[in-house]
């Protein structure tokens, strides 16, 4: 175990020692890993608002004209006991029409009109066990066909357009990290092989004093598998620096539409993901290119 470590340590001190060419190395390393992490960060906050979106309304009820408010909270008060409603929001004709005149260019036109034509209006929170378009749509249905309903105002649509993107981009975040796994793979084993280059006189002096080739391979492979690890902390710090110089502009855009929308960070499980992938990756590239090239270099 000492001597491990000692070679360990050793293969540490040598790249330090080149602190530029570890550098650049290591920065490469780290953008590959980046960009796919990147991602993931992107589609996990991008699930995590869509469901801050499916925690809003998602069914209005608009009641007949001819209905007036006492009947509304009657039927408000029936509604709320429905199994695959959370809670019901009464939704006045008045209350609506000071709504509409808080948006920008309907301020003008609310004032021209003699009387309200707006009818009452139920805001319906389904359970999330019914959050799905199919259980939404099926839920509205049965709203609608009640005797003081007009009709139902559901749009899955746009649900499941959003949705289908999200799982396009989790699919493209799949191929890139799987491309630039094997771009990272490259550049170790070149990296490697370089160092090997480099070091062909050291190692046949080590050959012909007797060393074996498992004691030869072991620094490249801790040299690989350093470069691995400090691709994975570059990459990690680079998509938390990003996430954080954008939560600015994020926090800028929700305060427009009134809400707040915390971007999360890479949970612990992606970082050990990034870090425990990225030293494998770098282990692996060092020994396939200690197994082509070492031999080569050693003396016949």
């Amino acid at each position: 175990m000492s001597y491990h470590l000692q070679v360990a340590l050793g293969s540490l001190g040598r790249l330090l020692h080149n602190p530029w060419a570890t550098g650049m190395t290591v920065a490469v390393i780290a953008i590959a890993i980046a960009l796919p992490a990147s991602l993931y960060a992107l589609t996990r906050n991008l699930n995590l608002l869509s469901e801050s979106w499916g925690q809003t309304t998602a069914i209005s009820l608009f009641l007949t004209p001819d209905t007036d408010i006492e009947q509304a909270r009657a039927l408000a008060v029936e509604l709320r006991a429905h199994r695959n409603l959370d809670q019901v929001t009464l939704i006045s004709p008045d209350q609506a029409l000071s709504e509409l005149g808080g948006y920008d260019g309907f301020s003008e036109a609310v004032t021209q009109l003699e009387e309200n034509p707006l009818p009452v209006v139920l805001a319906l929170q389904p359970t999330p066990e019914v959050r799905i378009p199919e259980a939404l749509e099926r839920l509205a249905k049965e709203v609608e066909a009640l005797p003081q309903a007009d009709f139902a105002r559901l749009d899955t649509r746009w649900v499941r357009r959003f949705q289908a993107i999200l799982n396009v981009t989790q699919r493209g975040v799949v191929l890139l990290g799987g491309a630039l796994a094997l771009a990272v793979l490259l550049v170790v084993g070149n990296t490697i092989r370089l160092e090997i280059e480099n070091r062909r006189n050291e190692i046949e002096i080590m050959e012909l004093v007797g060393a074996t080739p498992a004691f030869i391979r072991r620094p490249f492979l801790y040299t690989g598998g350093w470069y691995g690890l400090f691709g994975g902390i570059g990459a990690w710090l680079l998509v938390t620096l990003a996430l954080a110089l954008i939560q600015g502009p994020v926090s800028r855009l929700a305060a427009l539409y009134h809400t707040q929308f915390p971007l999360a960070g890479l949970e612990a499980t992606a970082s050990l993901t990034i870090l425990g992938g990225s030293l494998g990756l770098g282990l692996l590239g060092s020994w396939v290119s200690v197994g082509r090239h070492l031999s080569a270099a050693q003396p016949h």
